[in-house]
């Protein structure tokens, strides 16, 4: 390889994901096939990252006796294009490379990270993550093996070298359609955001693993006016996708999606404020079970008894119809990995299966901690950050009740269709979230939209009172959102069925 500087590489990979204009290429409605993982070899072919390298990094970080360690590469591009008042007033690129290297001596981590992909930067930073141990040294593997896995996403297709010709027309046909639907629209924000993000773990056990995830979404944020009132919303689309994806249909859902939303809360009431039965409807409103369920199911909490379900394994915690699932091999979405950020192999965890909670959502230092294998959900935001137990796409499988029956089963309460500013005590699972989207539920049937409330209760009492699921689980399909836990952001996606929860309190009118 020849050598160029940090600086001369990071300037010349912006420029060629951002900058590049070309013919505008031509791409086939559908999908691209990606039945294999990204191929191997980028890193040691861009940077000089070998096998002998990794070695000396990882003896440096196990030199005062460490249990474990592991080092974590990354290449990352992003770009952004932002409409507003009809014309793209933003276009740019951010490039992250560096590495992260971690040593582990019980449950206890130290972490060191650099900017610079050099021996000595590296050796430095391994010397610091080696501090958290005092002992003789412990000897890495002596060779790697790589890990085979499959794939969940595109990895052949690079989105962020396409011509940025062929992505500005994506925001227009997104601005254009949020005003063709409605007069009321009175503003218009859109925004195409791709990344393509290259990583390469090695572990002091000998595991080598390397992918390419990309990353990727359309989004519309509008503003509506009525006789002097104004109302907002938006809605975006994306996941693990390519260009191709983003076709006119699905530019018309998002827009159709973010106006409708928007137009709709002129006529909406506010229900009376108390104890109620509430119906979630399906797909988005699983950020409930992710942020008010599903944190207190990741080990870290339950190890450090934070979480209510620390003492739950093997118990009932929902009814028999009622199973929870945390995956990252669903084709396409944000939370989909081929493995994590320590070399686990992505699978599908169950975490309550027929109301009885079977395990949490283990990294290395948790699984070895409660002597099970982990589930391959250690991830990161970046190689500036170390290994926690994080979600991926977390769900109810679907139930034996209609949605129609479901809505019935209420009589009188609430529909909620959208949640947001969600406020979350993980521990005891108390929570608070505004509902943006919903209906009043009068004798069984859907009525007036609702809006300017909250809904509030506790996680684990809201899955004890689930008593009908519906039989039409959905996924949320956005791309723009990310989980936040120790500071760090991580991409994530979540769904559900139509469920009642037989009692929530909802913050109304008096």
């Amino acid at each position: 390889m020849k050598k160029i500087t940090r600086r001369s590489f990071l300037k010349t990979t912006a420029q060629a994901a951002a900058v590049t204009i070309a013919a505008p290429v031509v791409l086939p409605e559908g999908w691209y096939s990606f039945a294999s993982p990204a191929p191997t070899g980028y890193f040691e072919n861009e940077f000089d990252i070998s096998d002998s390298l990794c070695q000396k990094i990882l003896a440096k970080a196990l030199a005062k006796g460490g249990d474990y360690a592991d080092l974590y590469f990354e290449h990352t591009i992003s770009n952004y294009i932002m409409l507003e008042d009809g014309k793209v007033n933003r276009a740019y690129s951010d490039v992250a490379l560096g590495a992260g290297i971690r040593t582990v001596k019980g449950d206890q981590v130290g972490y060191g990270f650099t900017q610079e992909m050099t021996e000595e930067s590296m050796l430095n930073a391994a010397g610091t993550a080696a501090t958290i141990a005092n002992a003789e040294a412990t000897k890495p593997a002596s060779k790697f093996r790589w890990i085979v896995t499959k794939s969940y996403y595109p990895t052949d297709f690079k989105i962020v070298s396409a011509p940025l010709e062929s992505k500005l027309p994506i925001v227009q046909s997104v601005n254009d359609k949020c005003f063709s639907l409605s007069s009321l629209i009175t503003k218009v924000n859109a925004t195409f955001h791709d990344q393509q993000k290259r990583i390469m773990v090695v572990t002091s056990d000998g595991a080598k693993a390397e992918d390419l995830l990309p990353r990727n979404y359309i989004s519309a944020f509008v503003v509506a006016e009525k006789d002097g009132k104004r109302e907002q919303a938006g809605w975006n689309f994306g996941g693990r996708r390519e260009l191709a994806a983003y076709t006119d249909a699905a530019v018309a859902d998002v827009a159709k999606k973010a106006v409708d939303s928007a137009v709709v809360l002129f006529d909406a009431v506010q229900p009376p404020a108390g104890e109620m039965p509430v119906v979630l409807g399906p797909g988005l409103t699983g950020v409930l079970l992710h942020e008010a369920i599903g944190h207190g199911m990741e080990a870290d909490f339950n190890r450090k008894k934070i979480s209510t379900f620390a003492t739950m394994i093997g118990k009932k915690v929902a009814e028999p119809f009622v199973t929870i699932v945390d995956s990252g091999t669903i084709p396409n979405l944000t939370g989909s990995i081929n493995f994590d950020d320590e070399g686990t192999p992505s699978q599908k965890t169950v975490l309550v299966e027929k109301g009885i909670l079977k395990g949490y959502l283990h990294d290395k230092i948790s699984a070895k901690h409660y002597k099970v294998k982990p589930t391959g959900n250690g991830r990161r935001q970046s190689y500036q950050h170390y290994v926690v137990p994080r979600m991926r796409n977390t769900y109810m499988e679907a139930g034996p009740a209609s949605p129609e029956d479901v809505i019935k089963g209420a009589k009188n309460g609430i529909y909620v269709e959208d949640v947001s500013n969600g406020q979350v005590k993980i521990g005891e699972g108390d929570f608070a979230f505004y509902v943006s989207q919903g209906r009043l539920i009068e004798d069984g049937k859907l009525t007036a939209p609702i809006k300017d409330i909250n809904i509030m209760g506790n996680g684990p009492k809201m899955l004890a009172n689930i008593t009908m699921m519906g039989s039409d689980l959905e996924f949320f399909t956005g791309g723009g959102g990310a989980c936040g836990k120790a500071g760090q952001a991580a991409p994530c996606s979540f769904g559900q069925p139509t469920c009642l929860v037989k009692s929530m309190t909802v913050g109304g009118r008096r």
